[in-house]
């Protein structure tokens, strides 16, 4: 039956969202997985067939199994969709060494989690197998948990699956996709070996993915932040004081006088950063770009500083990204776990003197309006909210790969599928091969 080959298991499921897409395409989720119980408890509100299995599925991955098993038999899922972790892999977090160093990588016990889903899907069998993750999971090496020998996760994955499956990756930006903003992922797509439809897919010079709609290449161009805002229409909020700062998941944190005044000095719709304010506030003078005061009436500059000392001096680093505002008319900027903050990523709103709410990030990563988030800000905190947003996976990118899985499983194609020739697909193969030859060389060297 069609219906039993749209079955689903979720691994690292975090709060279900990216898994939305993956049931408005077809699939029904019988398990999800998630460290996390709180995260898993929204997930089970918005997956309401699913059956949950909290905890570290190091240790419960033979749960997810039994679950699965106890409600379809021997039958094997069509889809089997992982998520995990991107803390010991991401660019944003400083700290974690040389990309090309396995003791580094090692470190994070998470960058070899990879290991759960090969033995969730060495046990269930899934159709198709899905593992989304920065565009560092490809190329991160770490050390081979059992030969000790340089290797990338998605290269330990993709051996321990080969004799079973093909594999094909996808390096790419979901704003490619309709997605509102600038969010790099990489995606590796494992198709059981006997699977015919996949035969004819790569005969006619396609891949596993969807093909994308949106950029300089294609008839529609990428949506902006500013068309997203308006389209939820959420209103408007200020971050001067409670009464102006909303409430519920539309809401923003106050900020100090002196904060505030920093971003006040950013130009609306600008895309500038509080390190270009060069005027003082007091008394019109100009300053220098390393300067953190006034040179004429030593009042500090509205500009991201700290005092030491007893002086002002500028914050080290992030110029780039921190204490900046969006630019209306692009993508917005990777939504992330620090949505709530100002000084790491680029979280001002472009227009406005505040962050973005809880719900304009979800709506920018195309979260639909009807998700139940159920008592999670009362219960755990708008900083947990945010977290569980930041790491969700766009359900409108899922929402087309899952169309594309479906046509793959039933027969019945829905969407165009991309060429195996798009640049998207090569750079994640070149990608993988560059990661394998550096792991090479890093054996020889050691």
């Amino acid at each position: 039956m069609e219906t039993d080959a749209l079955r689903a298991v979720s691994l690292f499921s975090n709060c279900g969202a990216g898994d939305i897409g993956y049931a408005q395409a077809g699939f029904n989720f019988d398990v999800m997985a998630e460290l996390d119980d709180r995260r898993l408890s929204i997930a089970a509100l918005n997956h309401p067939g699913a059956e949950t299995v909290p905890g570290d599925l190091r240790e419960t991955w033979p749960t997810v199994v039994e679950s699965y098993r106890d409600r379809n038999g021997s039958a094997s899922p069509g889809l089997l969709a992982a998520c995990p972790p991107c803390q010991g892999m991401s660019s944003a977090r400083s700290g974690l060494g040389k990309a090309n160093d396995p003791d580094a990588g090692s470190r994070d016990h998470r960058n070899l989690l990879v290991q759960v889903i090969a033995k969730v899907a060495h046990a269930l069998q899934p159709r198709v197998i899905v593992v989304e993750n920065v565009p560092a999971f490809l190329s991160r090496v770490v050390r081979h948990p059992k030969t000790e020998q340089p290797i990338s996760a998605a290269i330990l994955l993709a051996r321990s699956l080969h004799q079973k499956y093909h594999l094909a990756p996808l390096l790419t930006d979901l704003a490619d996709y309709g997605v509102p903003q600038r969010r790099r992922r990489s995606f590796l797509c494992f198709v059981r070996r006997e699977e015919t439809s996949f035969d004819r897919m790569v005969e006619q010079g396609r891949a596993p993915f969807p093909r994308p709609a949106y950029g300089s290449e294609f008839r529609r161009d990428q949506v902006t932040v500013k068309e997203a805002l308006e389209s939820l229409s959420a209103g408007e909020l200020d971050a001067k004081k409670p009464d102006l700062a909303g409430t519920g998941m539309h809401s923003v944190p106050v900020w100090s006088a002196r904060h505030y005044a920093m971003v006040a000095a950013i130009p609306p719709n600008s895309g500038g950063t509080a390190w270009d304010n060069s005027e003082c506030v007091e008394c019109g003078t100009t300053a220098g770009t390393e300067d953190a005061e006034c040179a004429k009436c030593r009042t500090p500059l509205p500009r991201p500083i700290v005092k030491e000392d007893g002086n002002w001096r500028l914050i080290h680093g992030f110029r780039t990204s921190s204490y900046k505002r969006m630019r209306p008319e692009s993508p917005a900027a990777t939504i992330t776990t620090a949505s709530g903050h100002m000084g790491s990523d680029v979280t001002l709103h472009p227009s406005e003197n505040r962050l973005l709410s809880p719900l304009e990030c979800a709506h920018l990563q195309t979260l639909p309006a009807d998700f139940k988030w159920g008592d999670a800000l009362k219960k755990w905190g708008t900083t947990n909210v945010r977290a569980m947003i930041g790491e969700a996976v766009p359900p409108k990118f899922t929402k087309q790969h899952g169309q594309i899985l479906a046509g793959l499983l039933t027969g019945r194609k829905t969407r165009p599928a991309i060429s195996s020739c798009d640049e998207r697909v090569l750079r994640a193969k070149r990608a993988l091969t560059t990661a394998e030859r550096a792991a090479k060389r890093t054996a020889i060297a050691s």
